[in-house]
């Protein structure tokens, strides 16, 4: 069976179904976006007089998003380096693809160490939002047994290292 996670440092998802679910030692994130958990807001979204969305800025959308998947990762007993596949839906590939690269930089410093990542341009999302990510976590047995958690946010270039189930260390 799997169990589902609701993660209470994230946004509410916008339909019927957990932030997460655990199969075994994959954790499967359902669709995240950069909505703030307390307020809803999107942050880095302009509107114009008429409450139109007019602009965004990618780069706070990325952090945000990246903030909203480690609330869903901690909760769950895993951290921001078991994230093995993450796939990103843009909606302006064109316009936000170099912008949101730079941002994965800073999460990701070592591209050795980064998961693997598929980039999308889509039409749209359901909510005023430019981003979301859809990730997928190894968590193995360790999690369960309460493993401490990562850091939340590192310096770009501070890779640090991580003990292993094993007791060993890995970058």
């Amino acid at each position: 069976m799997a169990d589902a996670v609701h993660a209470a440092g994230a946004p509410k998802p916008v339909g019927r179904y957990p932030h997460a679910r655990r199969v075994g030692e994959l954790l499967f994130l359902s669709g995240i976006g950069p909505r703030d958990p307390a307020t809803d807001a999107v942050p880095g979204n302009v509107h114009d007089a008429a409450g139109r969305l007019v602009a965004h800025d990618i780069a706070a959308q990325a952090r945000a998003v990246f903030a909203n998947v480690r609330a869903v990762l901690e909760s769950a007993g895993a951290r921001w380096e078991d994230l093995v596949d993450v796939t990103v839906y843009l909606t302006d590939l064109a316009g936000d693809f170099a912008a949101y690269n730079a941002a994965w930089a800073e999460a990701f410093p070592d591209p050795a160490t980064a998961p693997c990542r598929t980039t999308l341009g889509i039409a749209a999302l359901p909510t005023p939002i430019a981003i979301e990510l859809k990730c997928i976590a190894h968590v193995g047995t360790s999690a369960a047994a309460g493993r401490p958690s990562s850091p939340l946010a590192r310096p770009a270039g501070e890779g640090g290292t991580a003990a292993d189930a094993g007791g060993g260390a890995r970058a």
